[in-house]
């Protein structure tokens, strides 16, 4: 078998100029890519003691479900504006073109919950900062991060500095 960035498929300049963009969906549509993710996000979260894993949307659901079911925990939604059907509680935060808002069911984290989050890529590490301000928000207690990706030149890592960070390849470039 291959091992994992052997299935990411590097598209140079995309969206613009000097840009190496990662394609993940090349990891979603082999099935030995796809497993070797998700046993990768199990392993590293084998001796970790957590109750809930939270993904926000999109690809943090794909990746992140799989994983919970895998080690029976339960899945939490972070999803962007105006989808989910209950309270929830919101989070702005800024991208580098504008700002966005994510929301949470008030109701999902609760207090002294332990909650690990995955996600498909840290980049500049701002939308998993507002994940994270949500589960703390509402009492829960962020215990490890996992992505599939890591674009070190962007320097996320730095500003997830207080928490257990991991990824599962790492890109020294953006």
């Amino acid at each position: 078998m291959k091992a994992l960035e052997d299935y990411v498929t590097t598209i140079p300049d995309f969206p613009k100029k000097g840009i190496m963009f990662r394609d993940v969906t090349t990891i979603l549509s082999d099935k030995d890519g796809f497993k070797l993710a998700i046993d990768g996000l199990i392993e590293a979260l084998k001796d970790v003691d957590f109750d809930l894993i939270l993904g926000s949307e999109s690809r943090g659901f794909i990746f992140g479900a799989p994983v919970a079911y895998a080690m029976n925990k339960g899945f939490i939604l972070v999803r962007k504006k105006g989808k989910l059907p209950r309270e929830v509680i919101s989070e702005d935060y800024e991208l580098e073109y504008g700002s966005a808002t994510l929301e949470m069911h008030a109701d999902a984290v609760k207090k002294g919950q332990k909650v690990v989050i995955i996600d498909d890529l840290v980049a500049t590490g701002g939308t998993t900062q507002a994940v994270i301000r949500l589960v703390e928000r509402e009492g829960g207690k962020v215990v490890k991060i996992g992505f599939v990706m890591e674009l070190e030149g962007l320097k996320g890592r730095e500003k997830l500095k207080d928490y257990d960070v991991f990824s599962l390849i790492k890109y020294p470039g953006i």
